[in-house]
């Protein structure tokens, strides 16, 4: 099995190592917009060829799966084009720049008979799919709210980023929204196994001043440093979402809240520990170790162990012939992206979105 990757800064850190985990997926060639990084991510992994061209790069090795870790203005035209070579695709969070990208993304994937994945690795994790398994198998009743904070002080010094940074460039998609909104967003869809009905939230420019830490120089960032939203689920359920990058201290505890009629989950960002407790009862510890998490080369973290799930995921349905049995498609990638571009909507506008009316406006299903 011919891979190709394009990007090499996530790659090296996550694909490069998960698809060393896969016996039967060769790596054949890696590409970057600087070529000294292709190369040092080829060079670690004992990958031949490395490009500064992605196109170049499809056209001469003709890959069975292309895996896309580029800024989000790439992610379309990319997919588009590995699709066109009859290439499966992998393809980072967020999945576009908007709703129309995501879905000509889907219906180029499924007019080609590809199989197509976003990487949305938490579905991958085990505490997180023992959530899903114990919310769908009635543990903890009917979900009436979950509450998910995570604050940080990463993006909160304003010589923090450097010039040309493109997660603080909306231009190419970046963001906190996109950054771990559409984590976020995909967990709740996918563990509540319903759609959002309505949103209202921002996504602001906190600190849009910035100064470059190497040379002094002042520069504007126009991109998300935070940004909050609620939905209300098509069963009722409230979520409520805030993010930021932006606070002066890390806030202790970053955790997910989900409280049902019958009981209560929380999870903490900080340790990774997984607590339920049944209505009337106290809380006791259910956390689940992930066993990737040891294997060698594997980089530490939950998102880069997570990777591997999804890659081994990705390449046995691609060997098998299969469906996918699990992870996010591009459907998943389409349905989040509504709900990503309605907090936008809602921030601009001032007023409560259905995600369903960007899907509509996108000609894709409501």
């Amino acid at each position: 099995m011919k891979v190709a990757v394009i990007g090499a800064s996530f790659a090296r850190a996550a694909y490069l190592p998960a698809l060393a985990q896969v016996a039967d997926a060769a790596v054949v060639a890696v590409s970057s917009a600087r070529l000294e990084s292709a190369r040092a991510a080829a060079a670690a992994f004992g990958v031949q060829h490395s490009y500064d061209d992605w196109q170049a790069m499809l056209e001469t090795h003709a890959p069975d799966l292309v895996c896309i870790a580029t800024p989000t203005a790439q992610h379309a035209p990319q997919t588009l084009a590995a699709l066109a070579r009859g290439a499966h695709v992998l393809c980072e969070k967020p999945t576009a720049m908007g709703a129309g990208e995501a879905l000509a993304m889907l219906r180029a994937a499924e007019a080609a008979g590809r199989l197509h994945m976003i990487d949305h690795e938490m579905r991958f994790n085990p505490n997180r799919m023992r959530i899903a398994r114990m919310i769908a198998e009635g543990d903890l009743g009917a979900i009436r709210h979950v509450t998910i904070a995570n604050i940080g002080n990463s993006w909160a010094d304003p010589a923090g980023r450097p010039k040309g940074d493109w997660w603080s460039d909306a231009a190419q998609g970046g963001g906190r929204l996109g950054a771990n909104g559409s984590h976020q967003t995909d967990l709740l869809r996918w563990w509540l196994g319903e759609e959002v009905d309505w949103v209202t939230g921002a996504a602001p420019v906190m600190v849009p001043g910035r100064i470059d830490k190497a040379t002094g120089a002042p520069w504007t960032a126009t991109a998300d440093d935070m940004t909050w939203y609620t939905c209300v689920m098509q069963s009722g359920a409230v979520a409520q979402v805030f993010l930021s990058g932006v606070a002066a201290h890390n806030v202790v505890p970053n955790v997910t809240q989900i409280c049902g009629s019958k009981g209560t989950i929380t999870l903490s960002n900080e340790d990774e520990k997984l607590w339920f407790a049944r209505a009337g009862q106290g809380f006791e510890e259910i956390t689940e170790a992930n066993p990737d998490a040891a294997l060698p080369g594997v980089g530490k973290g939950i998102w880069n162990v997570g990777v591997v799930g999804v890659m081994r995921e990705l390449c046995g349905a691609i060997r098998e012939g299969r469906p996918l049995a699990r992870g996010a498609t591009f459907l998943d990638g389409f349905r989040n992206q509504c709900v990503l571009d309605a907090v936008h909507a809602s921030g601009a506008e001032r007023r409560w979105v259905r995600p369903s009316e960007i899907a509509e406006a996108a000609g894709g299903p409501a």
